[in-house]
């Protein structure tokens, strides 16, 4: 069978990590995570208040980063300096695959997040009936 493929063509296959959960318009944007930390796809972030850059978000925090308002949308290495990302602000979002502090329980940030229209779907919310 031949798919009209011409001499070098290459075929990527895609294969979801099912962060996202729903159809929900996903909406980004670019961000600057703060030095000393590499996050991961997933990771729950919040903005510290006094520079405005973004850091994993800690529920017992208390600059401003203790108010979960997006999620990382690919790694991102600021380990050395200050770097530069995406963040989720809108989408419907899978708990699984998420990463989160252990200061949050899934309720507590599925609550905190609505309010961003970030919707946290569980494993069971997630099931097709």
């Amino acid at each position: 069978m031949s798919y009209g493929f011409y001499p070098s063509a290459q075929q990527v296959t895609f294969v979801p990590d099912q962060l996202i959960a729903g159809n929900l318009k996903l909406v980004t944007e670019t961000v600057t995570f703060a030095a000393g930390n590499t996050l991961q796809r997933g990771q729950v972030v919040g903005q510290v208040t006094a520079t405005g850059k973004y850091i994993p978000c800690v529920k017992t925090a208390t600059d401003g980063s203790q108010t979960p308002c997006g999620i990382v949308v690919d790694t991102v290495d600021a380990s050395a300096a200050d770097a530069t990302g995406a963040i989720y602000e809108m989408g419907e979002f899978n708990s699984n695959y998420m990463i989160f502090d252990a200061s949050w329980t899934v309720d507590t940030l599925k609550s905190a997040l609505r309010q961003f229209s970030i919707f946290v779907k569980t494993g069971e919310s997630n099931a097709i009936v």
